[in-house]
């Protein structure tokens, strides 16, 4: 799940990634190849692959498996052709998702995510009804050891980073979409590894949940829509209480 930071960099520390690690390869490789085929296999011009890239290699994906997919949205290999759209919807509590779909089959995918709605008692709401309440930015987790907290903020800033806060044992940096990868190269080259780096939808006015069955029902909506190939990201503007990330972290163990 994108679009909550703290749980996403717990659910990448504790490597629940690595299970299904060949799914995040495949969602990846198709984002890779939409990026080359809209703007080019030339990262220097085409900073929406350069993004792509980023975000591959944050999660360690293999540089063959990167340049394949480049090379297929290029059109230098066979690959096929990706349709990009959101769904949106709410869950219990009144909480907020978008879905964001990249598919070579819309009919297909349309019915697998209506049947999760469906199973999970939720349907779709109208374009743009939940995506007005969240803000594009570039979200950037960086493990606490990794570096010293003032020296951390002065590089980020300096690179043109909006802001820089303290989330449990890391550090969560925001930027503007149009600084995400400046700020990225400027970690990189000091040499901090980052937990997880990519532009997310951000909700602008995040809903409490305080009670643990409830975190954890959202949770199973937004990981059975994650089951999907074609689901590329959910967002929601669920926001836990430190006392249920704690309960729920444990489960996680």
């Amino acid at each position: 799940m994108s679009g909550h930071s703290k749980w996403a960099t717990i659910k990448h520390k504790k490597g629940a990634l690595d299970a299904k690690r060949g799914k995040v390869f495949s969602k990846l490789s198709k984002e890779l190849m939409v990026a080359a085929k809209q703007g080019g296999s030339d990262v220097d011009t085409n900073p929406t692959l350069r993004t792509a890239i980023q975000k591959a290699k944050a999660v360690n994906m293999p540089s063959d498996n990167i340049t394949r997919a480049i090379k297929k949205g290029a059109g230098e290999l066979e690959g096929a052709v990706f349709e990009e759209f959101n769904f949106e919807g709410y869950a219990s509590g009144g909480v907020a998702l978008v879905v964001q779909i990249l598919t070579d089959n819309r009919n297909r995918t349309t019915s697998e995510v209506r049947h999760t709605f469906t199973k999970h008692g939720s349907s779709f709401a109208s374009v743009g009804a939940v995506t007005r309440g969240f803000v594009r930015k570039g979200q950037i987790a960086v493990d606490g050891k990794s570096a010293e907290e003032d020296k951390l903020m002065n590089i980020v800033l300096d690179a043109g980073a909006e802001d820089m806060t303290k989330e449990g044992d890391d550090y969560e940096i925001t930027t503007d979409p149009s600084a995400f990868l400046a700020v990225t190269e400027a970690l990189e080259k000091a040499g901090i590894k980052t937990i997880s780096a990519e532009i997310s939808l951000i909700p602008l006015a995040p809903v409490p949940v305080n009670d643990k069955n409830l975190a954890n029902t959202i949770l199973r909506f937004v990981a059975d829509l994650e089951e999907s190939d074609d689901v590329q990201n959910v967002y929601t503007n669920m926001d836990m209480s430190d006392e249920v990330m704690a309960e729920i972290e444990k489960q996680a163990d």
